[in-house]
């Protein structure tokens, strides 16, 4: 059995992905009050014996019993459950500007209070939830195709019971991703940016390849990289962890950070395992 809950703040997504799960096959319920959640849960799921039986559920701050969610979300025995909480998110700037161009009243705003003391107070009510989640997706530079792309990458097309493994490039002069759980700097590598036949390619050309394949600090870094991380993974898989977001970031995201995270993902799917490829930048 699989058990999705989809939880969030407003805008950030969650409608888009209880959309696209829809169309994948699960059944989906949108703000299901948090009390009926181990009833439903018995119900629907214990009683069912096929594997391929899907439920996803949307929990957020429209919710009024919202504040017995976590505990209960603690109480559902995730041996017998294929069980997991996704958790949407968008930088406070772009949840304004989505609410402004949608011109959609956001759920907790009332005459005594705007927009943006809305989104705050949201965040203060999630926060708990947020804590929970076994995977958090930050929307902020996604269009709609691109999220619903990702739902399927990560979440739908997962492999059950292994460690879904994402690795994103970036460019530090966008901000650091807000969904990484590991974050790692390239930009003491060499730069192909300071050269004119480099310069407006990007670290997927194969001639960007070649230039950072020849230095040996490149070289050491990966070598770094690929022990640390196959040390670690390894522990938090045996530890259950469902999903794990690795960002590598340099300048400008496009050669050195999109050079090692292709790398990256080349080595450890050589490891057999679940792994998935974004380059925010490009």
């Amino acid at each position: 059995m699989r058990l999705i809950v989809v939880s969030g703040r407003s805008g950030s997504g969650k409608s888009t992905a209880l959309s696209v799960l829809e169309d994948a096959g699960f059944n989906c319920i949108d703000n299901l009050p948090a009390i009926l959640l181990r009833p439903l849960v018995e119900e629907t799921l214990y009683s069912s014996h096929s594997n391929e039986t899907g439920l996803a559920i949307c929990i957020d701050a429209r919710n009024n019993s919202l504040n017995k969610f976590t505990e209960l979300f603690d109480e559902i025995d995730r041996t017998k459950i294929n069980c997991e909480l996704v958790f949407f998110d968008a930088l406070d700037e772009t949840l304004l500007k989505r609410f402004s161009e949608t011109q959609r009243p956001h759920p907790l705003t009332n005459k005594n209070r705007d927009l943006q003391e809305a989104i705050k107070l949201e965040t203060k009510f999630l926060d708990k939830v947020s804590e929970k989640a076994d995977l958090r997706i930050d929307t902020s530079a996604l269009t709609e195709r691109e999220l619903r792309n990702l739902i399927v990458d990560r979440i739908i097309q997962k492999r059950a019971k292994t460690l879904n493994l994402a690795f994103c490039s970036f460019g530090y002069k966008h901000g650091v991703p807000k969904d990484a759980d590991y974050v790692f700097d390239m930009r003491c590598l060499p730069n192909p940016f300071w050269s004119k036949t480099l310069k407006n390619l990007t670290g997927l050309d194969e001639e960007v390849k070649s230039f950072l394949s020849e230095q040996d600090l490149v070289k050491e870094m990966m070598q770094d990289l690929t022990f640390y991380l196959g040390k670690w993974i390894n522990r938090f898989e045996n530890h259950n962890k469902l999903y794990m977001t690795v960002a590598i970031g340099c300048t400008g995201g496009q050669h050195r950070s999109v050079y090692v995270v292709e790398k990256l993902a080349e080595y450890f799917t050589e490891k057999s395992m679940d792994v998935i490829v974004r380059h925010r930048e490009l």
